[in-house]
């Protein structure tokens, strides 16, 4: 989604033309509200790229010099276009400036899940990073506010939190939440706090702890001491991340997770 600020920048300066797919048949590469904005000199974002977006970007230019007046095009992606999916694309094109960014604004930029990340440590940097392109609103919580670093996306915002679970009573309904602070007696304070709000209402789908199978062992037999059922307890992913990726990198681990959340839809 980081294209969409750096096309509307743009275009406070030079006009463009929206390319939106409006609507879809069959087997296609992107779905319906996919949109980029085409300058005359380059463009961003894409609707699927290959011969269709070659073809779009062709007429997106001939509109914005008023070679043409038409504002649809329906593609259908047989051999002709010398792509096999065999479905069918129905294109609209408009042409904008600096006048319509507010509205093109709200828009283009997707509802953004609400995430919780906890912990400033080197998966959580890698995590960021990752994520701010995403959607997904993060809000990255740590009990040490000099952890932040100064090159933090955007989309993200940062909190200091001591105790670091205090952050859990006013997370955003909705919020998934990722743990991974700097020591584990953190991370099981937030975990009960996850779960005494799993228990009062109930409105955290995903909570993820990072770890081994032994730490979340030892964390089952501290939470079941802590009054909490199978039940409540089968509410926490740990470890966390797609399986099958077995790398520890930091950089490894954030795309296992951020596949695993956008499987969560």
């Amino acid at each position: 989604m980081n294209w969409i600020e750096k096309a509307l920048k743009r275009l406070n300066n030079d006009k463009a033309v929206v390319v939106r797919v409006q609507a879809v048949q069959g087997s296609v590469p992107r779905g319906p509200g996919t949109s980029m904005l085409v300058f005359a000199q380059g463009e961003e974002g894409t609707i699927g790229g290959g011969h269709l977006e070659f073809q779009a970007l062709a007429h997106a230019r001939r509109l914005l010099t008023g070679q043409t007046e038409q504002t649809a095009l329906r593609q259908v992606l047989g051999p002709s276009l010398g792509q096999c999916c065999g479905g069918a694309v129905d294109l609209v094109f408009e042409r904008v400036g600096r006048d319509d960014v507010a509205r093109l604004r709200t828009q283009l930029v997707p509802p953004r899940t609400p995430l919780a990340l906890f912990g400033g440590g080197h998966v959580g940097k890698a995590l960021v990073k990752t994520l701010a392109p995403l959607p997904f609103a993060v809000r990255w919580i740590d009990s040490r506010d000099e952890i932040f670093p100064p090159d933090v996306p955007d989309e993200v915002a940062c909190e200091h939190s001591n105790p670091v679970q205090a952050a859990v009573a006013d997370l955003v309904p909705g919020s998934r939440v990722l743990i991974m602070s700097f020591s584990h007696a953190e991370d099981l304070d937030i975990v009960v706090a996850c779960l005494k709000r799993l228990r009062a209402r109930g409105d955290l789908p995903f909570v993820g702890l990072i770890g081994s199978q032994t730490k979340w062992a030892t964390f089952r037999h501290r939470l079941e001491d802590r009054g909490f059922t199978d039940e409540e307890i089968s509410r926490i992913t740990c470890p966390i991340g797609v399986p099958g990726i077995t790398g520890k990198e930091p950089e490894v681990i954030a795309v296992a997770v951020a596949a695993q959340l956008l499987q969560l839809g």
